[in-house]
């Protein structure tokens, strides 16, 4: 039987003050789906999310990535799987839209010309080419969700985890953004999608999971 590429049992986080989250959380996630998952404000969404890729410790339960604990697996996890933040400013650091896509490649050792056409190939793809020698805050909403996930992709990231990615968008924006999310999926990228605003998911979502 296929191994699920995430599996969460019984996951729970309790803080210092007595509050908890997560409670009990018990979940697969599937390779080329596209997941949704739906919450009201204050439902751990955004706690989970950080979960998966060990930057937040659970109180109980255990995480599995391709049937290994997760801390076992987080070398493999931090390279394939990349965060899209609800505020995109946060993870944006280029002088530039290029130097942005540059970044993680530059550090891993990349240099000259193969950096130069991957971060080109990479813009492409993401419709944000002739944007390259903009500084990141001129680009709109939805344009920046677009470039925190150029940066994913350039490091080679096959899953995409995207925060409340229609937050603080007009519409234009939330139509880029849905584009965005149909272009991975034909590209077999694993897309999970935490959102309240579940409507406008649901067309795209292969799996609904509501905490």
């Amino acid at each position: 039987m296929p191994e699920p590429m995430y599996r969460v049992e019984k996951l729970w986080k309790r803080f210092p003050d007595g509050t908890e989250a997560l409670k009990g959380i018990s979940l697969e996630l599937w390779e080329g789906a596209c997941t949704l998952i739906a919450g009201s404000n204050g439902s751990g969404k955004t706690l989970f999310m950080k979960s998966l890729v060990g930057l937040v410790e659970p109180t109980e339960g255990a995480i599995f990535y391709r049937g290994k604990p997760l801390q076992e697996a987080l070398g493999q996890v931090r390279q394939s799987v990349g965060l899209v933040f609800q505020d995109a400013d946060a993870q944006i650091i280029g002088e530039t839209v290029a130097d942005d896509v540059a970044f993680g490649p530059k550090n891993v050792g990349m240099r000259g010309k193969a950096l130069t056409d991957q971060v080109d190939e990479i813009l492409r793809r993401l419709e944000l080419y002739s944007k390259k020698d903009t500084p990141p805050r001129r680009l709109s909403g939805g344009e920046k969700r677009r470039l925190a996930v150029a940066g994913i992709l350039a490091m080679g990231g096959s899953t995409v985890i995207m925060d409340e990615p229609f937050a603080n968008l007009d519409y234009p924006g939330v139509v880029q953004v849905l584009q965005l999310i149909r272009d991975l999926k034909k590209e077999q990228k694993t897309v999970i999608v935490l959102t309240h605003e579940l409507e406008k998911m649901l067309g795209l979502a292969d799996r609904l999971i509501i905490l």
